[in-house]
């Protein structure tokens, strides 16, 4: 969700006006998604490589989070929403991370859209995580005949499908080591709006863009 801070200079504002705003933009994006009937949504909220900006900026980043995590609660049990949190949350407050778990406990039998916040992720570390994991529950043998289905089941997201579609905001052409297993056959849509300006008309075009792809993974038809 690219964009913030660039569409707060642009209007003689604080980053985290732009932050703000785009909070707005999450809003809007996961009340369409839920009218699409989408399954899954997943916002890359905050990198591991975020934790290199200015301590006054993450700790804003922080607040803001909680924050909406405590006002979109009525919205996501009135939409039958699902909230799950991934990534190295061991790096997280105190604070974040309960109000992470309350969040996810109370949404934890809800059955609509599931709303997945990557927080303090990065698919390099998935990955390395993943492979501890692995060489910490089997046997050396196991570990030589490992499949990759075997081993997605190391990955934080194993409960969930690996992504269809990849939107990246502000013009950036590049992923930022975001699933970076899991993308492997992922379409991706790149698009010039900063995140704070986009909404529901701007997630439809993603949407009609991605309904004209040709999905052959690897395959001819």
């Amino acid at each position: 969700m690219d964009g913030n801070g660039r569409w707060a200079k642009a209007r003689g504002l604080e980053r985290v006006s732009g932050h703000a705003e785009g909070a707005e933009s999450v809003r809007a994006c996961l009340e369409y998604a839920v009218e699409k009937g989408l399954k899954y949504l997943s916002l890359y909220a905050f990198s591991e490589e975020n934790w290199n900006r200015p301590t006054q900026e993450v700790e804003a980043l922080m607040e803001l989070l909680m924050r909406y995590i405590e006002q979109e609660l009525p919205l996501m049990m009135k939409h039958n929403i699902r909230c799950i949190a991934l990534g190295n949350r061991s790096r997280l407050s105190d604070s974040v991370n309960a109000a992470l778990d309350s969040v996810m406990a109370k949404t934890a039998a809800n059955t609509g859209t599931t709303l997945v916040v990557f927080l303090s992720y990065s698919g390099k570390w998935d990955i390395l995580q993943a492979v501890k994991k692995a060489a910490s529950q089997l046997t050396p043998q196991e570990l030589l005949s490992l499949e990759p289905q075997d081993f997605e089941r190391f990955l934080v997201t194993a409960d969930i499908p690996d992504p269809d579609l990849l939107i990246r905001t502000s013009g950036e052409l590049r992923i930022s080591n975001f699933l970076l297993w899991q993308g492997a056959y992922t379409e991706f849509y790149f698009t010039d709006t900063l995140w704070p300006d986009f909404r529901k008309p701007q997630f439809q075009e993603a949407l009609d863009e991605y309904a004209r792809r040709d999905r052959r993974y690897g395959k001819v038809k």
